[in-house]
């Protein structure tokens, strides 16, 4: 059942919504949002015409894994088989499929899935190595197990070395009969152009935030109904982000960094240095590196609103747009992009040299005061 994407309420109505977890992609029976790029892969599917490789690009945490394995399931049960194809515009399947529980499980033998592995010492990696790539190779040598499709999933294909997308090309050049491979990239630029060219190309959009903030409802059913939309607005249209947010308390972080920066150039020292320990303590890396993100991310919607003053704000506390507006009242766009570019480098450096969170943090919103106070 199609659902509109503009229409929040028929969102929530929808008979295929979501219980008030989500579950895993693979498991995951709900596309919601997106509904115009599943009808295209539909399509594809039904008239034959369906690409060897297929490259699913957007932001992280909007569905993009969950539409390859509904792609997936869709081949796997049947589908895309229909010798006079007509008009299509969903790749659900019933979930009581035997095709849809294998894929749940990771036991279909015609489905490989490639992701980030671990390294010697047990621990993750941070980019998927030609090793994982390999396996694809006698995996797709081999005939599928019932006749139809044999289909991989690289999920995460932009945190592939350049070894490892070497060898992805290598199979994308040449597939098999009936054989497909999904690469599911949060950043599509950073692969080889190579591999994108010989692509077709789907790109997701993120959620409208009511959208976002509809789906909250069930996937974090105890949160406050006030903070739904700010957080869908923090996410940017991810329910995923807006998950992960939610668990580390990132509204509330927000929420603190925006009444430091209320008070700029003035802001409160014993606050400041509060904020500052807490994010500087073991553990408490990633709740650094979001906070960054924050900042480096309100900083380039000051840079626009200096650029285009008529650009909407998406705002997400109250009294935001204000602040946004001094701001700009107090330095022209080069002045803006300056200090964005500075805090973005530092935020960077603090990741790739490992420096003190603690002086790091102070020293970003050190640098916010002194721009304001110019």
């Amino acid at each position: 059942m199609a659902v509109r994407d503009d229409d929040p309420v028929a969102l929530r109505e929808h008979p295929d919504f979501p219980e008030s977890q989500a579950p895993a992609p693979r498991a995951n029976a709900d596309l919601l949002g997106n509904a115009e790029a599943e009808r295209s892969l539909a399509q594809a599917a039904a008239d034959g015409t369906l690409a060897g490789a297929w490259l699913i690009g957007g932001p992280e945490g909007i569905g993009k894994a969950t539409l390859a394995y509904r792609l997936a399931r869709h081949l796997l049960a049947g589908g895309g088989n229909d010798l006079f194809g007509g008009a299509a515009d969903t790749l659900a399947i019933d979930e009581a499929e035997p095709a849809f529980a294998r894929v749940a499980g990771g036991s279909h033998g015609d489905l490989l899935t490639v992701e980030l592995g671990l390294n010697k010492q047990g621990k993750k990696r941070t980019e998927i190595v030609v090793e994982d790539i390999r396996r694809l190779e006698p995996f797709f040598r081999q005939s599928a197990g019932e006749g139809g499709w044999r289909i991989a999933v690289i999920d995460g294909a932009d945190l592939m070395n350049r070894n490892a997308a070497n060898a992805a090309l290598k199979l994308i050049e040449e597939p098999p009969r009936q054989s497909l491979v999904i690469l599911v990239s949060h950043t599509p630029a950073k692969l080889l152009a190579t591999i994108r060219s010989r692509c077709r190309k789907l790109n997701l959009r993120p959620l409208k935030d009511e959208q976002a903030a509809v789906l909250l409802e069930r996937f974090l059913p105890d949160m406050a109904e006030e903070d739904r939309l700010p957080l869908a607005r923090l996410s940017g249209g991810s329910p995923g982000r807006a998950m992960r947010l939610e668990q580390m308390g990132g509204l509330d972080l927000y929420r603190e960094i925006m009444a430091l920066m209320a008070d700029a150039p003035h802001m409160d020292p014993a606050a400041l240095h509060a904020l500052a320990d807490r994010l500087g303590r073991s553990g408490q890396a990633p709740a650094c590196r979001t906070a960054l993100d924050f900042l480096s991310a309100w900083l380039a919607g000051l840079v626009r609103y200096a650029s285009e003053p008529d650009t909407p704000l998406n705002t997400v506390v109250t009294g935001e747009e204000a602040l946004i507006s001094r701001f700009a009242a107090r330095g022209n766009l080069e002045h803006w992009v300056d200090v964005w570019e500075k805090i973005t480098r530092l935020r960077d450096r603090a990741d790739s040299l490992n420096l003190d969170r603690k002086q790091v943090v102070l020293a970003v919103f050190g640098a916010v005061e002194a721009a304001v106070r110019t």
